[in-house]
């Protein structure tokens, strides 16, 4: 096991039982955060849609098990938040292509907030089964938390279960927000759109890519692009969402500054599921580093340690405000807040245009090892790797030391060329190349 996979244990197990005649779901988890590891229970209490809830939560489960490219499918667990009055649940496709997430909030549940705190869920078919024949007018409990009761249910027993949760699938997690934050709305559809718009996604695999435009008075799905159209990167995987159809009030659809990415939030009553595409089947959110200009800046951890002890789960996160509050630079601010989303500790909420607090229960260490990147820029930097031909505001030209080359950086009017294999591949597409972020990183004030 890599430094960076995670080794999940349940101390106990995810459980849907009857008792009193209630449906009760009860979701096991693992931290590696201690300061919450004592707490037994974050949240009890019931749904006040359940047949909406477990058919979206079978949606999360569908996508965190599918899988867009050739390599063998391999399951990892959602995670859930719990805390200022509603529960997230989040979860990535094995491909790490496809992000989704399900905001219960406010008024979709009535219980109790017993703490706020985001734990590792374990969706195993025992509690998949039981999801499927949930009814509309019966009650159903959710606890999110760790309970001492044996797992049993109408399917039969549900064991203990370990996971590992490698570098791709956190990397993947925990990048996405940043691009999610990038995201501006291009089309608002009602309920009837959006029906007829989810019902038009071609059968099987397309070969073309798509996009979704607005012509002839109605929105649809063309191999053709057109002013203002949106491009989807391998529409198939839209069908993921057809089992919420007769759930869905509207739904807004948002795009990438790039052009690339996008996302569609489905509005269902007192809940909202988003689902985030990235820019092909092969090509997982993991890998595209955009987010590694934003962390050129080092971060006293003691920064990062203070905001994780003042912010609670699913509480938004004003950077403006903190900045005032504690005297912290703007500019270092936006690095914080990158920062904070590449280890996990940020969210971005599409609807309300915020980041929200959430804490992954992995350690906040792990910033580097998720990027290696930025690490290798970090060493070019430190190993002097750098070389300085120019360095005028907007004019900067630099060698740096590759493997048994030179390369050459040229950053020129805020536009960056090097001379590497990568970026004759990629060009800016998947991030910068560990070569300009080193220089940019020695240029940095």
């Amino acid at each position: 096991m890599s430094a960076t996979d995670l080794e999940i244990a349940y101390t106990t197990h995810s459980q849907i039982q009857a008792k009193n005649g209630l449906q009760q779901l009860v979701l096991a988890h693992h931290t590696e955060i201690e300061e919450v590891q004592n707490i037994p229970c974050f949240f009890w209490g019931s749904m006040v849609e359940p047949l909406v809830v477990a058919k979206c939560l079978g949606t999360i489960a569908k996508i965190v098990r599918s899988s867009y490219t050739p390599v063998p499918v391999k399951l990892y667990d959602p995670i859930v938040s719990t805390g200022t009055e509603q529960i997230r649940f989040e979860g990535f496709s094995s491909c790490n292509g496809i992000y989704a997430r399900l905001d219960l909030l406010e008024n979709a549940v009535e219980g109790e907030f017993i703490a706020s705190g985001t734990t590792n869920v374990d969706f195993n078919e025992p509690m998949l089964n039981a999801l499927n024949v949930v009814k509309k007018n019966e009650v159903m409990v959710l606890g999110v938390g760790e309970k001492e009761v044996k797992v049993s249910t109408s399917q039969g027993t549900i064991t203990e279960k370990k996971v590992k949760l490698p570098q791709r699938w956190i990397k993947g997690l925990t990048s996405v927000q940043v691009y999610l934050a990038d995201m501006t709305e291009k089309f608002e559809l009602n309920k009837l759109q959006t029906i007829q718009l989810l019902q038009s996604i071609p059968k099987g695999k397309s070969l073309s890519s798509f996009y979704l435009s607005f012509r002839a008075n109605r929105y649809q799905f063309s191999p053709i692009a057109t002013a203002n159209s949106v491009y989807i990167g391998g529409i198939e995987r839209l069908q993921l969402l057809l089992g919420l159809l007769p759930y869905i009030e509207k739904s807004k659809i948002y795009q990438a500054i790039d052009g690339e990415s996008c996302a569609i939030c489905l509005y269902l009553s007192h809940m909202r599921f988003t689902l985030a595409l990235s820019p092909a089947n092969n090509r997982g959110f993991s890998g595209e580093g955009n987010i590694l200009e934003n962390m050129l800046q080092d971060i006293p951890l003691e920064y990062i340690h203070a905001v994780n002890g003042l912010c609670k789960a699913n509480e938004n996160f004003n950077p403006t405000l903190l900045s005032i509050e504690h005297a912290i630079d703007f500019q270092k601010m936006d690095s914080l807040t990158h920062s904070l989303s590449a280890i996990g500790l940020l969210g971005f909420d599409l609807h309300n245009r915020q980041h929200y607090y959430r804490r992954l229960p992995f350690k906040m260490e792990r910033i580097l090892l998720l990027n290696p990147r930025l690490k290798n820029a970090k060493n070019l930097v430190k190993n002097n790797g750098i070389q300085l031909i120019k360095n005028n505001v907007g004019d900067i030209e630099a060698q740096v030391t590759g493997t048994d080359v030179i390369h050459t950086v040229i950053i020129k009017n805020g536009q960056a060329k090097c001379t590497c294999e990568w970026f004759n591949q990629h060009q800016t597409k998947r991030g910068l190349c560990k070569h300009i972020l080193a220089v940019k990183i020695a240029t940095n004030p």
